[in-house]
């Protein structure tokens, strides 16, 4: 039989995969929830309504036209309530379109961790290791807090720039790329993950946060293990508590295993409902929690700088804060941000076509957009 590897996941001469390399990107963002190898989805038994109701003052602002004009623009939506307030589209892509929001999915983790110390399965001064004794050197004596606030230190490379970083290994293990050898499960990967380099421990002595996406996974990894459910069935208890008119989408390994360091696909609206229950302190829409307001309240409160150009926001509990509002970014261009005041939450999407997907200081002027729009009253 004649075949040949397939050409989205293959890796190019870029040492990256065609979906994620610069011509293809935004094909890659807009189709990821069918270009991965193996993905979940999930719908919801009630869908929340949203009915457009726009605010003027929004759609007059100059950055939002400024920002809506660029060429990697996806999406935006400013939600409150069951309110749309504003909602802008690119030509090439549509209200009903998932789009790959990365980092963004990191956010899940805190309701879930959150929910779970509270029902007593965890505490977070635990060292990882003590749950999940696979785990090597990297991961095992780092307490779940510190692996929460990105404290972590080890040899997980989550430099972009660099196309022979450990994130991009972590790709093949999740079905974003293809593997060069026999093919790796995402818990497998993890427990390779050892010290980094004349480090005798996990300790971050920088004082600012150390992103690494493979503690979000490890924090999934743990929430299996106390909870004694599959991150999988959790995922559809989100799609529930959400409201989601379409599905959350999750890309992850061959044993099913969600990626939620990176995986979600969801549309811009169903991104946003997802904002309105962080909004709503974790109250579903089917009447059930997901989610601790008490750990939501901690986490605005507290948490580790951030380096610049964000060094004013902290990194807390798998989301950023200013202490008002609660948010995260996702690699190539996307942003949601949660005023925990006014209840009000706004996304930004768009895919960044450089050559690694990151372009100077383009995240600043999006979130300090959405800040503002979302403390408005």
């Amino acid at each position: 039989m004649t075949t040949h590897p397939n050409p989205d996941l293959l890796v190019g001469a870029d040492a990256r995969p065609r979906w994620n390399s610069a011509p293809y990107r935004r094909h890659g963002f807009h189709n990821l929830h069918r270009l991965s190898r193996y993905v979940q989805s999930f719908r919801a038994k009630q869908v929340w309504d949203l009915r457009l109701s726009t605010d003027e003052t929004i759609a007059g602002r100059e950055d939002v036209a400024r920002l809506c004009a660029n060429p990697w623009f996806s999406a935006m939506v400013v939600v409150e309530g069951n309110r749309i307030l504003y909602e802008r589209y690119a030509p090439d892509f549509s209200a009903d379109q998932p789009h790959s929001v990365m980092s963004i999915s990191k956010t899940v983790m805190n309701l879930v961790i959150g929910t779970l110390r509270d029902a007593g399965k965890l505490r977070l001064d635990q060292a990882a290791g003590e749950i999940l004794p696979w785990l090597g050197a990297g991961y095992a004596g780092a307490s779940l807090q510190d692996i929460l606030d990105m404290n972590v230190l080890n040899d997980y490379d989550e430099d972009y720039h660099n196309p022979e970083a450990a994130v991009f290994l972590h790709e093949a293990a999740t079905g974003m790329r293809l593997p060069t050898g026999p093919e790796m499960g995402c818990k497998s990967f993890l427990a390779t993950i050892g010290l980094a380099p004349k480090a005798a421990d996990t300790r971050n002595s920088t004082g600012l946060c150390m992103y690494r996406s493979a503690n979000t996974d490890v924090l999934a990894a743990v929430a299996e293990a106390v909870s004694g459910r599959s991150m999988a069935s959790l995922l559809a208890d989100l799609a529930d508590a959400i409201g989601v008119e379409g599905a959350v989408h999750a890309a992850g390994d061959r044993a099913g295993f969600p990626l939620m360091n990176g995986g979600l696909c969801l549309t811009a609206r169903d991104l946003a409902r997802h904002g309105l229950l962080i909004a709503r302190a974790g109250q579903g829409v089917d009447g059930q929690s997901f989610g601790s307001a008490a750990f939501l309240t901690e986490t605005l409160g507290r948490g580790i700088p951030m380096p610049a150009p964000r060094g004013h926001l902290r990194y807390s509990n798998q989301m950023n804060t200013n202490g008002r509002w609660l948010g995260h970014g996702g690699y190539g261009g996307q942003y949601m941000l949660a005023d925990m005041t006014t209840g009000r939450v706004a996304v930004f999407l768009s895919v960044l076509d450089t050559e690694d997907g990151y372009f100077g200081n383009y995240y600043t002027p999006i979130i300090q957009m959405l800040a503002e729009i979302c403390a408005a009253d």
